[in-house]
Parts: C-alpha cells; sequence; structure tokens
C-alpha cells in the first residue's frame, strides 16, 4: 500500500483517498481547502487519513461523501 502509518491511522495520497471515496482528485483537494478534511504531507505529498475518509464516507460530518455526478438524479 503506498501510504504513510502513523500512531493514529494510515496517510494515503491524494489519489488512494480519491479512489477510497469514489470522487476525483480535485473532490478531494477542494474539501481540504474548504476544511472538510484534514490535509497532512508536505508542500509536494498531501495525505490524507483514511479514518478521517471514513467518516466523510459515512457521513459522520453530517454532510455525504459526493454529489452525484449525473446532474438532476
Amino acid at each position: 500500500m503506498n501510504g504513510e502509518h502513523t500512531a493514529r491511522g494510515t496517510r494515503v495520497p491524494t489519489s488512494l483517498a480519491a479512489l477510497a471515496l469514489g470522487v476525483r482528485e480535485g473532490t478531494i483537494r477542494q474539501w481540504a481547502r474548504r476544511g472538510r478534511i484534514t490535509r497532512y504531507g508536505t508542500r509536494r505529498q498531501a495525505l490524507y487519513d483514511l479514518n478521517e475518509l471514513a467518516a466523510l464516507a459515512a457521513g459522520e460530518d453530517g454532510t455525504t461523501a459526493a454529489s452525484p455526478r449525473t446532474p438532476g438524479v
């Protein structure tokens, strides 16, 4: 796995975070800028916590993980 293990959990790069939630990488970056998820890592490589992503996917932040990609559905 291409991730970083910490005492709090596993942190993964943007590409794997997007894959885990079924969204585009740009969506992950946008959520980080807006404060929905925490960005870790270095300036050159962002990392995201899998536990935090799972909570987002489960709706524990009060929102849904992603909007439908098909308009009007």
